[in-house]
C-alpha cells in the first residue's frame, strides 16, 4: 500500500462525499480511532452522523492539513447512506446563451451553497427553472436567495 494512503491512531483525517455525480467534496476534519484491516479504519463520527457506518476504506480518506477551500463544514449538511449530499444553489451569477445552428440554449452561472464563487458553475436554465424554480422570479429575472 502506498505510504500516503497509510493512517496512524489518532491522526485526522477527512472525509470523501458526494454533492451530485462526479463531483467529490471532504468534509472533516475527522479522528481515526483505530485500523481495521489493512486497508478500513474506523473513525470518530459526531453524533449528527450517526446514521453513517464509521469504518471507511483508505481510498475515501485523505490526510488533513488543516488548510484547503475543499473542506466542507460537516455540520452544516444532511448526508445519506452513500456519502452524499444535496447541493443546493444560493444565487444566479450570470446568464449566456449559446447559439447552435437552429436552436439557442440558455445557461446560468450557479453559486451553490457549500462551494465559493469561484467554483460556481454553469447549468442550462431550463434544468435550473425545473429544479429550482425560486431563483427565478416571475418575470425571468435572476433572484438571489437569502
Amino acid at each position: 500500500m502506498n505510504k500516503d494512503m497509510a493512517f496512524q491512531t489518532g491522526e485526522n483525517v477527512l472525509l470523501k462525499v458526494s454533492p451530485m455525480k462526479g463531483v467529490m467534496r471532504y468534509i472533516g476534519p475527522f479522528e481515526i480511532l483505530e485500523c481495521v484491516g489493512p486497508v478500513a479504519y474506523r473513525l470518530a463520527l459526531p453524533s449528527n452522523l450517526s446514521r453513517v457506518h464509521p469504518v471507511f476504506h483508505v481510498s475515501m480518506l485523505k490526510r488533513y492539513h488543516g488548510d484547503g477551500d475543499y473542506i466542507i463544514k460537516w455540520d452544516s449538511i444532511v448526508l445519506d447512506k452513500d456519502l452524499q449530499y444535496e447541493e443546493e444553489p444560493i444565487a444566479i451569477l450570470d446568464r449566456n446563451v449559446r447559439k447552435l445552428k437552429t436552436k439557442e440554449i440558455k445557461s446560468v452561472k450557479v453559486q451553490w451553497k457549500h462551494r465559493s464563487i469561484e467554483e460556481a458553475t454553469w447549468e442550462t436554465e431550463r434544468d435550473m427553472r425545473d429544479k429550482y424554480p425560486q431563483l427565478f422570479v416571475d418575470s425571468g429575472t435572476i433572484s438571489f436567495l437569502p
